[in-house]
């Protein structure tokens, strides 16, 4: 074991993100990425982007940028917090709300992210089990922990939340109540940013990478209380977002139709092949998010899917575990895409 090496970082399991190979032909439905491009206006801002200006350092509070978005979600400036990939809006959550010796909560099973960020924190990760189904169940009152990362929709199992429940759990509990939206375009037009705007404790994180599709510019943000926002920037590294992203990330966000309309795409899609799942005998748990959390039929293992469909170029997600082991996470891309996904089945 080396002396080099912080003893938590050796002990420390790390987070396994999704494979990205490059294979010729393989349809990737592993990682939730949006099947669409992102905006015009994006590629436009691409090429009109003054490489020159690269040798400058970025705007270290990306003040044009955070007017931008709190024009689209209705806050002011100081409730805006922006992040490289909404990864670091949580990371610095969990630094700024915990005390040491502390903990952070979340329900399980959830976001795998999230206990990794405690332990590198060196705080402990209390969990609330969730039911058959993946749906509600209300923490205990006396939860010992100082911050509760809610991801809503639920990855993986898509589950939506409703705004109402979050809303009295957020007012009984004493600490910060991060509620992670990364899918939420695909909701329906539910969501829980009046919460961050309304109680003091809560923060409401998104990103860029699903809806907009822009996984590949690392870019998220947090609204919330100026007190919450303020403590994220005391922590933040000087220029955490880079000139480019911020540029691209206005123009996307000048946009917002075009990614509503690629949202809604994606749902439709969502519903003929979790309708045509059930009719082959798959539990299909409803879902709120750009992908499916499904159980194949009786008989057939959900590794042993994956693995078949793996042979026959088709990627999606295996989450091994006594709760996540018996199913599959579909990542919803085209209709050709998921044509071919049913008829790999």
């Amino acid at each position: 074991m080396s002396t080099y090496i912080r003893q938590s970082v050796q002990d420390l399991q790390a987070y396994t993100p999704g494979e990205q190979p490059q294979v010729e032909g393989l349809i990737k439905l592993n990682t939730n990425e949006n099947p669409y491009p992102p905006s015009p206006a994006v590629a436009r801002a691409l090429r009109e982007f003054a490489a020159d200006s690269l040798r400058l350092y970025p705007d270290p509070v990306c003040r044009t940028l955070r007017e931008r978005i709190a024009a689209v979600e209705g806050c002011a400036v100081e409730q805006v917090f922006v992040g490289n990939g909404s990864d670091e809006v949580l990371r610095l959550a969990t630094r700024a709300f915990t005390q040491p010796g502390g903990a952070v909560a979340a329900v399980d099973p959830t976001y795998s992210l999230y206990p990794v960020l405690a332990a590198a924190e060196e705080v402990g990760y209390r969990t609330v089990p969730l039911p058959e189904g993946f749906g509600w169940i209300e923490p205990p009152a006396a939860l010992d922990a100082s911050l509760f990362f809610l991801a809503n929709p639920n990855a993986p199992t898509g589950v939506f939340y409703p705004v109402e429940t979050i809303r009295a759990f957020c007012r009984q509990f004493k600490g910060v109540v991060l509620v992670d939206e990364a899918y939420v375009a695909f909701s329906g037009g539910r969501d829980c940013l009046a919460l961050a705007k309304d109680l003091p404790n809560v923060l409401v994180c998104r990103t860029l990478s699903k809806s907009f599709s822009l996984a590949g510019l690392r870019l998220g943000y947090a609204i919330g209380s100026a007190e919450l926002i303020g403590a994220m920037y005391k922590l933040k590294d000087s220029y955490n977002v880079d000139r480019l992203a911020q540029a691209l990330a206005l123009a996307a966000l000048g946009d917002v139709p075009w990614m509503q309309d690629n949202a809604r795409r994606i749902v439709a899609t969502r519903e003929r092949v979790a309708a045509e799942l059930v009719k082959r005998g798959f539990r299909v748990i409803p879902s709120g998010a750009n992908f499916l959390f499904v159980e194949p039929p009786a008989g057939t293992a959900a590794a042993d899917l994956f693995a078949d469909l793996r042979i026959k170029n088709i990627l999606v997600r295996y989450f091994p575990g006594e709760r996540t082991g018996r199913y599959l996470r579909v990542s919803i891309g085209t209709d050709a895409q998921m044509d071919a996904f049913l008829a790999a089945l």
